[in-house]
């Protein structure tokens, strides 16, 4: 899925230089580093709690399938982020892809949030999908912005629908970005180019 974008790639930030690469199995231990030190409600931004050591080896080896791309985002050789691109070619939707992204605590309102969700749409733009979701819960304003700027729009409110492990449920907004509508007007304004990153 990402032929067309070259790793590891560096941006500048408030926070100070990021790195974004792939993630791959040797990067295991450094992401289940980064996700338990997540806030637990940071978790349900993923349909899946990648704290756990068996649901992260799982997630990698759907990495390694193909299934998804992850890009991590390391300050210092830490992770400080990870944005995903999950993509079903075998079920109705292979035209869809989902974005999913967590970012550390102590690098958000520094621009890495924003610099990685850029970096993760534009992989999927390169991809060649039709369409992007992002789902979050209802009370996550800075992330719901985030993707809103980003062209992204609400599509859907799914009530009750995660359970943290207090046992509390929690509403979640599924937001949609049409790409191929986004692409179809900007190349009747003549820019044929402006969605295409490279």
């Amino acid at each position: 899925m990402s032929e067309t974008r070259s790793y590891p790639r560096r941006v500048n930030t408030e926070a100070g230089e990021i790195e974004f690469d792939l993630m791959r199995r040797a990067d295991e231990a450094a992401v289940l580093k980064f996700a338990k030190a997540l806030p637990v409600h940071d978790l349900l931004f993923l349909p899946r709690n990648i704290s756990q050591p068996k649901v992260l080896s799982a997630w990698i080896n759907e990495i390694e399938r193909g299934d998804i791309v992850s890009l991590l985002a390391r300050k210092g050789g830490a992770v400080v982020g990870c944005g995903t691109l999950v993509r079903d070619s075998h079920s109705w939707s292979p035209h869809v892809g989902e974005i999913r992204m967590v970012v550390s605590l102590d690098v958000r309102g520094k621009g890495v949030g924003r610099a990685l969700s850029q970096e993760t749409f534009a992989l999927a733009l390169s991809s060649g999908l039709e369409k992007l979701s992002a789902q979050m819960t209802v009370d996550q304003r800075a992330a719901i912005a985030l993707f809103e700027s980003l062209g992204f729009k609400a599509e859907a409110l799914l009530r009750d629908h995660v359970r943290d492990a207090g046992g509390q449920k929690h509403d979640i907004v599924v937001l949609g970005h049409n790409v191929a509508q986004v692409r179809a007007q900007l190349e009747a304004y003549g820019l044929p180019g402006a969605v295409t990153s490279s």
